[in-house]
């Protein structure tokens, strides 16, 4: 049996038009079941189980990134504490006054006054002494 150049056209055609017939209706069928299904209940739940791994590694991540900052931000808010208390030398006197707490106390509060009393006392050089002038109030003073 011998095949002639015009069947052998027409058979590449009419399989070619079937071939695409049936890819599209399969296509079209399987795309319709696949949207039925994400509508379901159902397909929550797989959802959820697919995306666990992934949501398990994102908060593993976030957590171990979260550590990393945490020890890099109090250990340099530490770092920093302790230098400012090294040049002010409260350190020095806290160590002193450990054992007596009235003493402490009162350290405590001559650093406190002194420190308010140094920009206090560097404004006023600036600027002259404004002389406090008091209003009578219906006669009352």
């Amino acid at each position: 049996m011998e095949i002639t150049a015009v069947e052998l056209i027409g058979l590449a055609a009419f399989w070619s038009f079937f071939y695409w017939f049936l890819s599209h209706f399969i296509a079209g069928l399987s795309r319709d079941a696949w949207v039925e299904y994400i509508r379901g209940p159902e397909s929550d739940e797989m959802l959820l189980e697919a995306l666990d791994p992934i949501v398990n590694e994102i908060e593993d991540r976030m957590h171990d990134k979260l550590e990393a900052f945490q020890s890099s931000f109090f250990g340099s808010l530490g770092a920093a504490s302790k230098k400012l208390d090294q040049s002010t030398g409260q350190a020095t006197i806290k160590a002193v006054t450990r054992d007596n707490p009235i003493l402490g106390f009162v350290a405590e509060y001559l650093m406190k006054r002194g420190n308010l009393g140094d920009l206090v006392g560097s404004q006023s050089q600036n600027t002259p002494p404004k002389q406090s002038q008091e209003k009578e109030k219906l006669g009352l003073r």
